[in-house]
């Protein structure tokens, strides 16, 4: 990938899942350190620290799963939903909204037109530091999709899948 990188093949080089430490080592131990980190970011999982490591070695956090993929009652969660009627904007927008403002890249999955639309219209509002704040408490610290990408029996179920 950094021979691609140097030849102009590539314009990014981006990882996927990498806690901070490997992070910091493989930025360490190559010529061209990756410049995205996707890992599961969103209003219940906000990667906080991770971020700030990414920020250290200026790579940009990329968020899969920014909508919680509607788990932990995502679409009616009560902060959420008093912070959306505020800006007559719907949870999703709130959400993808609050990550664009902490600077996260956001590429959210939507199979409907109107979501889709919604989803896209979130550069006519900014959220207050009092809403930041508060979605803030939000964070669970913890991944709701699949567990730790840690832990060795996730890893040898993601393992299986492959055969």
């Amino acid at each position: 990938m950094e021979e691609a990188y140097k030849e102009g093949k590539l314009h990014t080089i981006g990882v996927s899942n990498f806690p901070s430490d490997r992070l910091i080592d493989l930025s360490h131990n190559v010529s061209v350190k990756p410049m995205v980190n996707q890992v599961e970011t969103h209003v219940f999982c906000q990667q906080v620290k991770a971020k700030e490591y990414m920020d250290e070695l200026d790579c940009k956090i990329m968020a899969w799963g920014p909508l919680a993929e509607g788990k932990n009652g995502f679409l009616s969660n009560p902060s959420l939903t008093e912070i959306g009627t505020k800006y007559n904007k719907s949870v999703a927008q709130i959400a993808l909204r609050y990550l664009l403002q902490r600077d996260v890249i956001i590429i959210p999955k939507s199979s409907k037109i109107e979501r889709m639309k919604q989803n896209i219209d979130i550069f006519d509002f900014e959220l207050s530091k009092e809403d930041m704040d508060k979605i803030l408490e939000l964070d669970a610290k913890h991944s709701l999709v699949i567990g730790s990408h840690q832990d060795p029996e996730i890893t040898k179920w993601f393992m299986s899948l492959l055969g």
